[in-house]
């Protein structure tokens, strides 16, 4: 029986999706639930799995096809088995790239030569100029295996391949490669643009002794780690000392809905993520009632997720207030861009050893410099001023957040 594979259901606000790269070709066996491939949307990627088993009998979107939901995609027959297939997934293997070129219509031509998404970006990371790949996809599309393949051939024979697959560089030669843009970063672009155009936005800037964080870290990591299997890091610190400030100052924990201002009696904070696909921001769901343990736990399991492309919508839905951390790639001081609906984002920096004085003495300290970028329709600049106050406060002296003082 001959089975549709079609695009599912997709996430609530999500209209369409592009096809990444098909893990399975026409003529191959595929196993029930084995993922066929990824749909990438605007926010999270999807896997399509396999309905039933049998033997992929056509392929009807192309690698990069933007689809929406219910669109047939491919054509599965069940009633054939895995040996039956083998024979005729060997036979599409041995049709050369010119071959399926030939194949493709007339009123097609244009389409050849054309790279797919994913082609795209393995060409950009390896040099390639796709320009002069032949393409062994449908109507003589570019795809990632033929990108993988010139790479392979410009690695094993570097003057050849320069000639075949990548243009030839010449002394002064500016070369620009042109990358479709992925839905990812489309979207973080559309709503970062949106926060600056709606929000009347301010940064308010202090600064935090991080010693005795770093002390109370080094003190206690070792055994934190034996006893909760998890790194004890420095932002479940930050989160704490967000959440401490939030309850003392909910405005900057609201959000503006039309003529209505919404004060959220909950904690969701968002922590930004660099991925692959780009910048994430999931979710730590009622921070206020977890644990410093829970929260670090929490930011592991989002870090692998991000990496393996496995982030769900829900991680990412919501959020009364973010923190971004540019200390990471070594940033001293920055103005976050808020992320709306959200009022306010808390901008952490790279920590270094300056002269500070204590007591009319000058001495050395790590010392962060924080950020509070916040919508001043909203926020006023004392709540902004005293928010940010309280977190430095909290982390300056650690034991306030165990006191809630």
């Amino acid at each position: 029986m001959i089975i549709d594979v079609t695009v599912p259901m997709l996430p609530e606000s999500v209209t369409e999706a592009t096809l990444m790269t098909w893990n399975k070709k026409v003529g191959d066996f595929v196993q029930r639930d084995e993922n066929l491939i990824d749909l990438e949307t605007d926010k999270v990627v999807l896997e399509l799995p396999a309905q039933q088993a049998g033997k992929l009998v056509e392929i009807i979107e192309a690698d990069g096809a933007t689809v929406t939901a219910g669109q047939l995609l491919a054509k599965i027959d069940t009633s054939a088995t895995a040996e039956a297939a083998a024979p005729a997934a060997a036979a599409a293997e041995t049709v050369p790239a010119a071959a399926a070129t030939q194949t493709a219509a007339p009123a097609n031509q244009s389409q050849a030569g054309v790279a797919m998404p994913a082609a795209a970006k393995l060409a950009a990371e390896k040099g390639v100029n796709t320009a002069n790949i032949q393409g062994s996809g449908r109507d003589g599309r570019v795809l990632k295996e033929d990108v993988a393949a010139a790479a392979s051939a410009l690695a094993a024979a570097p003057v050849m391949a320069t000639s075949k697959a990548s243009a030839p560089s010449t002394a002064g030669e500016r070369v620009e490669q042109r990358v479709p843009m992925s839905r990812l970063r489309s979207r973080v672009a559309e709503r970062l643009l949106q926060s600056q155009h709606e929000n009347a936005i301010l940064t308010t800037f202090n600064e935090v002794n991080m010693k005795p964080v770093m002390d109370l870290r080094n003190r206690y990591k070792e055994q934190f780690q034996k006893e909760y299997g998890v790194k004890l890091g420095f932002m479940s610190f930050f989160v704490k000392a967000a959440v401490a400030a939030l309850k003392k100052y909910p405005v900057v924990n609201a959000s503006i809905d039309g003529t209505d201002v919404v004060y959220h009696g909950y904690f969701d904070i968002g922590i930004a993520i660099g991925s692959p696909r780009g910048l994430v921001v999931p979710i730590l769901r009622d921070a206020d009632q977890m644990s410093i343990a829970d929260i670090e736990q929490a930011i592991h399991d989002y870090a692998v997720k991000a990496k393996d492309g496995k982030l769900a919508l829900e991680d990412l839905t919501g959020g009364t207030f973010s923190i971004t951390n540019g200390g990471t790639f070594g940033s001293m001081m920055s103005t976050p861009i808020i992320n709306p609906p959200q009022s306010a984002i808390l901008g952490m920096h790279a920590t270094k050893e300056r002269a500070v004085v204590e007591n009319g003495q000058v001495v050395v300290r790590p010392m962060m410099y924080l950020a509070l970028s916040y919508d001043h329709r909203l926020i006023d600049g004392r709540e902004a001023v005293l928010t940010l106050v309280a977190i430095k406060d909290a982390l300056e002296d650690p034991a306030r957040l165990l006191l809630e003082l």
